[in-house]
């Protein structure tokens, strides 16, 4: 017993030699016995393989159907080369085809023959033919829902509702359920081919046989026909037995869900659950007893088995349940719905958000499903990267997820659960945006690029090349989403950077330098300060990545300065070179644009202190002339191809900042103290103040 067990622990080494001993069927003639071995253990394999089938509970649990599949049927037709050998070689093929065609098939080769083509309908046409469909189709809608289900896997992670552990499972379960019906549709053409080859053969080894026997002078034509027709029909039907057992057991597979009672409860609970549908029928075959020409005796047998069954299903209401495999419980327990827990334990997770989350559209859902190409997980990946390196900050994890309530096309940013951008996107198309050096419209349809609001058009893939020839920026659409979300974590950076991430620089930051972090609570500042100064710089986009800088000027001024906005800014001093690098073009070069010192001293003097920080108290005038001309020095600075910032003295700055914000100019703002002294500075134009704005401004 303990050979046999380390024998049969070899399955690897076993497969491979029987593979190898496939392989030596086709070629190496087959004696009589050894033929007879293999075809009664192609019977016993396909009996064993139905009967698994029937009572395997879930399909997944027989994942190694497919490959069976592949394996059984090489084998049969090795055994089918095998017998064709013997047929036409020797006029013999064994006791088990002999028995067929003269025991099963009555000697007459006729009726063997018609029964063969019978079985090959019925096996080609209806069994593979349904069972290749069905695989095809569910394979496509198992490949389709997989987004769908992952994100509902992450969904119900984040929610806690399921823990990390069942989530692999639950991932697991749904890569084994997509790999199975894939490997099942490949698997099932296998099928389709060998009722095909079985055709083939069994008119070779008619006609072949046919041949050989009158040239070899075995008798008259008839005898000869029937020997060999009778073997070949006996061959056809011996191989096509088991191959018919192996297509209704992939039928069977590829059209059932999970049960938990493999197939008989699912089929005999319903039917036991409706006494009265049992009673009707059986009343019904009751009734056609007495239609004259009918069998009575057995209408009246199957009609009073029937209506005992419903009177049994009646006495009985739980036997529907114990056939489905479901207990009592478990049954009352699917019937009502579970208690919702009262716990906060259990509600805390259900009122939690994301930082960010992207949520998109059925449509788009391919676009992050790897399985088809969609590498949008790998572009918001990329997203992080970059806006690390650029920022200095760690973008949180961004929840992906398809909301069936959103339009098929259409996708949406939250930042904390609330929505701050929404925008449509085609997966199959590009978006071709004219960013001013389009020399040739081209037809599309029109649009606005949701991230800069400049005009776009959608277009075809075949499009492609001719816009950009035409001088438009063409983007896939994964790469539009993701350059939108960008956009929107970098606008929304200080609103995201919580204690917990500032807590996790400053850890980062100790592991280099603990010195500098040593020095921060003696002097005052905890984890809330250093964020807001962090908070203060990210609002602008001033990256943060030199933790070591920044962390010591608040040291240093921390006894004198208690205002963190007051502290960004010294800070922001400090970092000149950063601030300089970062609003530079890529010559080095920094264009600005200034303020009239007259226009300067006036704002200086309209600063105000107030409970919200520093702000600027202009006439509403001369505040919206002010913004007015700055964007309209903006417009004409872009159109010589140049960025320029704002600069002015320390004490405007920041008020100025806020001023232009609530106008709505989106403008950097820095002070002639953050000009690093190596800059090369361009000045591209002046705001002035009127004469009569002057006088009325002193006044």
């Amino acid at each position: 017993m303990e050979t046999i067990n380390k024998i049969f622990k070899q399955t690897d080494l076993l497969l491979g030699l029987g593979m190898l001993l496939v392989v030596a069927m086709l070629i190496l003639p087959l004696p009589e016995f050894l033929l007879d071995f293999g075809l009664v253990v192609a019977i016993a394999t396909s009996v064993v393989i139905m009967l698994t089938a029937v009572n395997v509970k879930e399909p997944l649990h027989f994942s190694v159907f497919p490959s069976l599949l592949v394996v059984t049927t090489l084998f049969r037709l090795a055994l089918s080369v095998a017998a064709t050998k013997l047929i036409l070689g020797t006029g013999q093929a064994g006791h088990v085809i002999q028995t067929f065609g003269e025991f099963v098939l009555g000697g007459n080769f006729v009726v063997g023959f018609v029964s063969f083509l019978i079985l090959m309908i019925v096996q080609f046409i209806v069994i593979t033919n349904g069972s290749t469909r069905v695989s095809e189709v569910v394979a496509r809608f198992t490949l389709d829902a997989m987004p769908g289900k992952q994100m509902a896997i992450d969904a119900d992670l984040a929610s806690g509702l399921i823990d990390e552990h069942e989530a692999r499972r639950r991932r697991k379960a749904v890569k084994g359920e997509a790999d199975f019906y894939g490997s099942m549709d490949g698997a099932s053409k296998f099928v389709k081919g060998d009722a095909i080859a079985s055709i083939l053969i069994i008119t070779i080894n008619i006609l072949g046989g046919f041949t050989l026997g009158f040239m070899r002078g075995e008798g008259d034509p008839m005898a000869i026909l029937s020997t060999y027709a009778l073997l070949s029909v006996g061959e056809g039907l011996v191989s096509q037995i088991p191959a018919l057992l192996i297509s209704t057991a992939s039928g069977l597979l590829v059209t059932r869900t999970g049960h938990e009672a493999g197939m008989a409860g699912p089929v005999f609970g319903p039917l036991l659950g409706q006494p009265r549908v049992l009673a009707t029928a059986g009343v019904s075959m009751g009734a056609f007893a007495f239609v004259p020409g009918f069998p009575t005796i057995i209408f009246l047998l199957i009609g009073g088995f029937l209506f005992g069954l419903s009177k049994l299903a009646t006495k009985n209401p739980g036997m529907a349940d114990e056939m489905s495999g479901i207990e009592p419980e478990a049954a009352a327990a699917t019937a009502q719905e579970a208690p919702i827990p009262t716990g906060p334990e259990a509600v805390l997770p259900l009122v939690a958000v994301d930082a960010i989350e992207f949520e998109i559209g059925y449509s788009l859902t391919k676009l992050a499903d790897v399985r088809v190409g969609g590498d949008l997980a790998d572009r918001v990946a990329a997203t992080r990267r970059q806006i690390a390196l650029e920022l200095g900050y760690v973008m949180p994890s961004v929840r992906i997820r398809d909301n069936a309530a959103l339009r098929p096309n259409e996708y949406l940013v939250k930042i904390r659960g609330e929505t701050v951008a929404q925008a449509v996107c085609f997966p199959n198309e590009f978006l071709a945006i004219d960013s001013g050096a389009v020399i040739q419209p081209i037809a599309g349809e029109p649009t606005k690029e949701p991230v800069f609001g400049l005009p776009a058009i959608w277009i075809e893939e075949n499009q492609r090349e001719a816009a950009e020839r035409a001088g438009y920026t063409v983007v896939e659409p994964a790469a539009m989403m993701t350059t939108h979300l960008g956009e929107i974590v970098k606008s929304c950076s200080a609103e995201l950077l919580s204690r917990q991430e500032v807590t996790s620089l400053l850890e980062s930051t100790k592991s280099q330098n603990p010195a500098v972090i040593q020095e921060l609570e003696p002097a005052g500042l905890g984890v809330g300060d250093v964020q807001k100064v962090l908070q203060h710089l990210l609002r602008e986009r001033i990256p943060i990545r030199d933790m070591v800088t920044i962390l010591e000027t608040m040291a240093d001024f921390a006894g004198r300065v208690k205002e963190m906005e007051q502290m960004g800014e010294l800070v922001r001093a400090a970092i000149a070179r950063t601030i300089t690098r970062q609003f530079a073009d890529e010559g080095g070069k920094l264009a600005c644009i200034t303020l009239e010192p007259r226009l300067e001293q006036t704002m200086q003097e309209a600063v105000q202190h107030t409970a919200g920080g520093v702000m600027l108290s202009l006439d509403p005038s001369l505040g919206q002339r002010v913004a007015s001309d700055i964007q309209t020095s903006l417009d004409e600075a872009a159109a010589r191809g140049l960025q320029p910032v704002v600069l002015c003295s320390t004490q405007v700055r920041l008020p100025l900042r806020k001023h232009l914000d609530r106008s709505g100019n989106i403008v950097p703002v820095i002070a002639y103290n953050e000009v690093a002294a190596s800059a090369d500075v361009e000045f591209v134009s002046q705001i002035t103040l009127a004469g009569d704005e002057f006088s009325a401004a002193v006044a």
